[in-house]
């Protein structure tokens, strides 16, 4: 005689990724009788109930009542008989409100840690001009272990001589004979990153390439054995000259992916004994990269990571498909005040709970660029005044901690659905050794919206949250606590706060949620809110400030202070001139580099304050090139970053060929004076320009050449020093007195 049951699968498997994740039915019949399948062990039913939630003692229950009525077992999942049991899970014993958390099932996925981004481009640029100790205090609290952000990842851009986002980062290899492991800041960053955490992970991605890569064009791909091998030497370079070992390396910034290239790349990266080495594709979005690396066998063996950039929480079929390691490879981006710091709370949580991403990585690691560039503050902390040695450490480090300071990559977050019955989420996590880490967040819709991408609507509201922990947790007493709130409607915001442990009463334990709250709860004995003593308190750059450029062997190979916008401006030994100006600052790319925004046609790199009206601006100028060659010294300077090429001020243009302008804008299209000065190339001249109301007034060599021109569109600026196209020139004893 036949009997039909009804069997019911409740799926949320982290560990595969192909379906996406979602609750599912299984409807199978059962024949009783001869041949009929063999029902399930009394064991395999406790494991699935209590991935449902119904405790042992129930199902025990259960199934002893059911022997006794004759070998029918009722009350445990896939056993129910009636249609009413089989959509309750568990008939008799149906499960209590809450939230389990077991591993006896199995694990999700891995986690690979949470980091941040220099670079993409130049926004740490002012903090190696700090001074001692608030460099190291600042460090800190970026990467020490258990003391602030405790970062497991830092992703640092390869320069290209290009501008990136809010300046331009020098190459390692500015022409296709050159090689100097030396320039710029990331090296150093590296090495004191590593000196923190030995353990962190180092990624190395291209925004802009130089020039020569590209034959001519703005494509890096028309050689890409070329490309392979610019990269990999910067890999190389890392270890031969700063002992750093990059884990992985990324292909082009937001920008085109070349299939060909990315084989290559691997090609090329194995040959030279770097297997470690893991390639993330293609820091964009989800697609193309998921579609090409499902049609692709040999791209889909050597793309080990697929790095999506502000994903919304959210991935795709094709990327789950794949069943590689799915990271948000950057996101946050948004300003470091509470409502940052309520969307890097929620993101945190939600790209894995809504996207099955392991990593998230924050643009940007600190807010150390002049704030009036594009994007200011949006970093984790801020550090952008090393002439007054202030900072101040935001709200968003203290959101990291609660993850990475009671987490390490190669833990595994645990299977769980991850949203909470009222809004917020929540995240588990283990190292396979019996301990756990619980992250929860419940950040109402107006205070954690990032930058992008838009957010719909939703809605969080206090709540009772009851937690039941099962598997290898059963036997944990106590759990500590860590809290932050973030007040909006008061002034009373709490940061990392570490409350009275937790009581676990038989795997048990409950909170009363608030909004815009974020709860650790950890077996773990670790975690610290580190402090130092206050920094020194805020001021303007200063008013008066000059610099030689006489550094014998400069630390690093910028000035201090400058911010490059387009082309690179380095110190420079002028071996040709044994008098005054053997010690100068060059602009060394001579030509237009592959960008990845739009760089201006001219070089230029600003410095001072923003706010700055009334400037007097002296600088020593040698204009390399006869035929073209040309210079300028700049006040009110009032566009950097992606928008330099409408930068608008007061540009003084000295030329080559005996001529000089005065224009309104970068691009020199808005000419307000021109005339003969005399100026040759091969010559050291001084320039010097005087701004004062709507007024401005020129020098040179100390005699006037022009005054009286009329100042209509720019109020206020930064000083600025660049040349008339890519080619060298040099600058000597720069010097501002603004009032």
């Amino acid at each position: 005689m036949a009997a039909a049951t009804l069997q019911l699968a409740l799926s949320r498997d982290r560990s595969s990724s192909f379906p996406p994740p979602r609750f599912f039915f299984s409807f199978r019949k059962r024949w009783a009788g001869p041949g009929e399948a063999e029902p399930l062990s009394g064991d395999r039913q406790l494991a699935r109930s209590r991935r449902l939630g119904c405790s042992e003692s129930c199902c025990r229950n259960g199934m002893a009542a059911a022997d006794a009525a004759g070998g029918k077992r009722v009350g445990c999942p896939g056993w129910a008989l009636l249609w009413g049991w089989a959509l309750l899970g568990c008939a008799s014993c149906p499960r209590p409100p809450g939230y389990v958390l077991d591993d006896s099932g199995g694990l999700g996925r891995e986690f690979d840690g949470i980091g941040a981004v220099s670079g993409g481009g130049a926004t740490s640029r002012l903090l190696v001009n700090y001074p001692e100790p608030y460099r190291s205090q600042i460090l800190d609290y970026l990467f020490m272990p258990n003391f602030g952000a405790s970062l497991h990842i830092l992703k640092v851009e390869i320069g290209g001589d290009g501008q990136s986002t809010d300046g331009t980062e020098p190459s390692h290899m500015h022409y296709e004979n050159d090689e100097n492991y030396f320039r710029g800041y990331e090296w150093w960053l590296m090495k004191e990153a590593k000196k923190r955490n030995p353990s962190i992970k180092l990624i190395g991605l291209p925004w802009a390439f130089p020039g020569w890569i590209g034959r001519g064009q703005n494509w890096p791909y028309n050689d890409p054995d070329v490309t392979a091998y610019y990269i990999v030497s910067w890999i190389l370079g890392a270890k031969q000259f700063h002992n750093l070992d990059i884990d992985y390396v990324g292909i082009w910034n937001e920008r085109s992916f070349n299939s060909k290239y990315i084989k290559l790349l691997r090609y090329t990266l194995d040959k030279q004994g770097l297997q470690r080495v893991r390639i993330i594709a293609s820091d964009n979005q989800w697609q193309p990269i998921s579609f090409y690396m499902m049609v692709d066998s040999e791209l889909h063996k050597v793309v080990d990571i697929i790095g999506a950039h502000y994903p919304g929480t959210k991935t795709v079929a094709n990327a789950l498909a794949t069943k590689k390691k799915l990271w948000a490879s950057e996101d946050y981006s948004t300003f470091n005040d509470a409502v940052g710091a309520g969307c890097w709370a929620r993101i945190l949580n939600q790209n894995y709970v809504n996207g099955n991403m392991t990593s998230t990585i924050a643009w940007n690691l600190v807010s150390s660029y002049y704030e009036d560039l594009p994007f200011g503050r949006t970093g984790l902390m801020t550090a952008q005044e090393p002439w007054s040695g202030h900072y101040v450490v935001e709200a968003p480090i203290w959101i990291t901690a609660h993850t990475t300071q009671f987490t390490q990559p190669g833990w595994h977050y645990l299977q769980v659905d991850g949203h909470l019955e009222h809004g917020g989420s929540y995240v588990a996590l283990t190292d396979g050794l019996g301990n756990l880490t619980i992250i929860i967040e419940t950040m109402t819709y107006s205070h954690s919206q990032c930058i992008r991408p838009p957010l719909l609507p939703f809605r969080v509201s206090p709540q009772k949250a009851t937690f039941y922990l099962k598997g290898s947790f059963q036997k944990v007493k106590t759990l500590k606590m860590w809290y932050t709130k973030l007040g909006f409607k008061s002034a009373n915001t709490t940061l990392f706060h570490p409350l009275p442990p937790v009581k676990v009463n038989e795997g048990v334990f409950s909170l009363n949620l608030a909004v815009d709250e974020v709860y650790t709860l950890t077996t773990l004995l670790a975690g610290q809110k580190g402090t130092y003593p206050d920094p020194p308190q805020s001021k303007p750059f200063p008013s008066n400030y000059k610099d030689d450029f006489k550094v014998r062997n400069p630390p690093f190979s910028e000035a201090p202070y400058f911010a490059d916008q387009t082309g690179v401006f380095e110190y420079f030994v002028n071996t040709s001139d044994p008098g005054g100006h053997a010690f100068t600052l060059r602009q060394v790319v001579i030509q237009r580099p592959i960008t990845w925004a739009s760089d201006a046609d001219q070089t230029i790199s600003i410095i001072g304050n923003f706010k700055w009206v009334n400037v007097i601006i002296t600088c020593d100028v040698y204009i390399e090139h006869s035929v073209n060659g040309g210079v300028f010294i700049a006040g009110r300077v009032n566009n950097g970053g992606i928008y330099v090429r409408r930068s608008r001020g007061l540009f003084f243009w000295v030329f080559a060929d005996g001529t000089y302008q005065v224009t309104g804008d970068l691009s020199g299209k808005e000419v307000l004076m021109k005339g003969v000065s005399g100026v040759r190339a091969r010559v050291w001249h001084t320039l010097t320009l005087k701004l004062k109301g709507s007024s401005a007034s020129g020098l040179l060599n100390g005699y006037p050449l022009w005054e009286n021109v009329t100042i209509s569109e720019t109020s206020h600026g930064w000083a600025a020093i660049g040349t008339r196209s890519f080619g060298f020139a040099q600058f000597d004893n720069f010097h501002i007195e603004a009032s």
